[in-house]
């Protein structure tokens, strides 16, 4: 489904929750100890320093003790983390889309290593628009997936229906977390499929509509040499793409 902001001041309007822009809270959980977690495997460790996986857990605001769902959890990465975060006595919920473990059995495959491996992971299943949690969460992070719900082969609506399920999955209060790649300013969803990016505005509108109230953002992932007009694939921009980080909040 591709949009535009209706008016160039709509942007503005939908801000105008934030509450904190650029730097994340105080960590509230040992993340160097997350990070120092032995079952990480050393494929994770090399990505840190571009994925910045503290300042993400910080600005999440991840405690130990927490139900937390890693919505579209691709090879593990964060889901890896998550678990270490919450700790025993917390959950972490890792949804892999049906559609994707069609598409690519490696999904799948990937979804039940983690599970085995973490006594506090559970695997959830579901439709890309509609994950089977199957407790309220206290929160949900999302990583470089929420511009594919508005690919082409997805039909029209997946993204407010995805928006309103991940709404409906946390507890009164509980916060969302989206992290993805920029796309132009004013370019809505319109670039999903050919660049892998996605509007800042873009998904501000969505979620508000869906009852969300955004609460922060960051620029722990801003890259400013970034033109915002190569596909995030492309070996030259891959790994060093200009990406926004949003917390959102249901409100109580």
């Amino acid at each position: 489904m591709n949009r535009k902001l209706a008016a160039p001041f709509a942007l503005a309007l939908l801000l105008a929750g934030c509450v904190a822009d650029g730097a994340a809270p105080p960590p509230t959980a040992d993340y160097a100890a997350t990070l120092a977690d032995p079952a990480r495997p050393a494929t994770d460790r090399e990505r840190d320093a571009a994925r910045k996986p503290a300042e993400l857990l910080a600005f999440a605001q991840i405690a130990p003790g927490e139900a937390v769902g890693d919505y579209v959890m691709g090879g593990g990465y964060v889901t890896r983390l998550l678990a270490a975060a919450v700790g025993p006595e917390g959950k972490v919920y890792a949804f892999q889309p049906a559609e994707f473990i069609a598409f690519k059995k490696q999904y799948g495959d990937d979804q039940a290593a983690v599970d085995a491996a973490y006594a506090n992971v559970d695997a959830v299943g579901g439709a890309f628009a509609a994950p089977a949690f199957p407790v309220p969460l206290d929160t949900i992070i999302t990583v470089q997936n929420f511009h594919d719900l508005y690919l082409k082969p997805f039909p029209e609506g997946t993204g407010a229906r995805a928006s309103a399920a991940l709404f409906a999955a946390l507890k009164p209060g509980g916060t969302l977390v989206v992290v993805d790649h920029s796309a132009a300013d004013g370019s809505g969803t319109t670039l999903s499929d050919s660049l892998h990016r996605i509007d800042q505005a873009a998904v501000v509108e969505a979620l508000t509509r869906a009852g969300f109230r955004l609460d922060a953002t960051s620029d722990i992932y801003k890259r400013p040499d970034d033109p915002r007009t190569t596909n995030v694939f492309d070996p030259a921009i891959r790994g060093k793409t200009d990406q926004f980080a949003l917390r959102f909040r249901k409100p109580k």
